[in-house]
């Protein structure tokens, strides 16, 4: 979908200033909003989680820290998923006689399972439509729902860098629709292809994008 949150190559933001010494967390909440993320059920679908944070009007994505998007996304995901009320949330205790669900993982089991190593690849129904040297074009697609492709790239055309096997669609599996494997590949953009001739000639910019995104060139 076209919204605020795909800001890659707009103007009129100003200069990214790095944050010289910058923390993990700015403040202990957003470490506990973190660590509830995880923790929840929602979290079994990533690309859910990143749809309903581009759901945010754009007036108040922009008004709000990262932490602050991902709260409002994990409590609008708990309520879509029957897992707590609205009334529970502002009161920050379940109801009297509220199922009890059961934990994700627990405590002790923290470590590990946020070490473990997590793959989404998976075996694809047919073989891939471009190889690594190929010339591919990003379709200048608009959907009303969550996607990869960002905005400043459709239209353009780069060169296939990488073919990284099937992988879990998230145009798919961010709405429920299953995981629907597609092919994804790294493709290398120059810097002029994308932001024209003031561009320096030898920069290049390279996206990770799924096989739906592109066209050959």
């Amino acid at each position: 979908m076209n919204g605020v949150h795909d800001m890659g190559g707009m103007h009129g933001l100003g200069p990214i200033v790095p944050e010289v010494d910058e923390p993990v967390f700015h403040h202990p909440w957003e470490g506990r909003v973190h660590a509830m993320t995880l923790a929840s059920p929602t979290r079994s679908n990533i690309d859910a989680g990143r749809h309903q944070r581009e759901l945010i009007p754009g007036p108040q994505y922009l008004a709000m820290t990262y932490y602050e998007k991902w709260f409002r996304s994990l409590c609008e995901l708990l309520m879509k998923s029957g897992l707590a009320t609205a009334e529970e949330l502002a009161r920050g205790r379940a109801a009297p006689g509220a199922a009890k669900g059961e934990p994700r993982f627990t405590a002790a089991e923290v470590a590990e399972t946020m070490s473990r190593p997590a793959s989404y690849v998976r075996e694809a129904a047919a073989p891939p439509m471009f190889q690594p040297g190929d010339a591919v074009r990003c379709r200048n697609l608009n959907p009303p729902g969550h996607t990869r492709l960002p905005r400043y790239a459709r239209g353009h055309t780069g060169e296939v860098a990488a073919w990284h096997g099937a992988q879990v669609f998230p145009d798919a599996n961010a709405h429920g629709q299953g995981e629907d494997p597609r092919h994804l590949y790294t493709v290398r953009f120059t810097a002029r292809e994308l932001w024209g001739q003031a561009a320096n000639p030898r920069d290049t910019v390279s996206l990770d994008l799924w096989e739906p995104y592109l066209e050959h060139a």
